[in-house]
């Protein structure tokens, strides 16, 4: 598992890109860590690409909803895209989807971040 971290405009968005199963290891932990490092550093939009992530289990929902909680506390945001079909079967019966912005794609994850509030 590896995750690669990138920014847009200094800072402004953060993207977290996972890759292979969150399932409560050293992935999710490195996932909490890095968007934890985002946020102190003072990202408060942070997009989660799950586009190359093929299971999540219930540990992998949690980190996700400590990351969301973490940021909402700050008075920050996160997006959510690229799920497949069984991930977001995941996010839809547990109803994170009604609490976590779900986009199709990075790019209209980022294209919403951009827009003016």
């Amino acid at each position: 598992m590896s995750i690669k971290a990138t920014t847009i405009g200094d800072l402004d968005i953060a993207i977290l890109e996972p890759r292979g199963s969150i399932i409560g290891g050293d992935e999710t932990d490195e996932l909490k860590t890095k968007a934890k490092d985002f946020l102190e550093q003072g990202n408060r939009k942070l997009i989660i690409d799950l586009s190359n992530v093929t299971y999540m289990n219930s540990s992998g929902i949690g980190a996700v909803v400590a990351i969301h909680s973490a940021y909402s506390k700050a008075g920050g945001r996160i997006k959510i895209c690229g799920l497949d079909r069984g991930v977001k079967n995941v996010f839809v019966i547990t109803s994170l989807t009604r609490v976590i912005d779900v986009e199709e794609t990075l790019e209209d994850s980022i294209a919403h971040f951009q827009q003016p509030s």
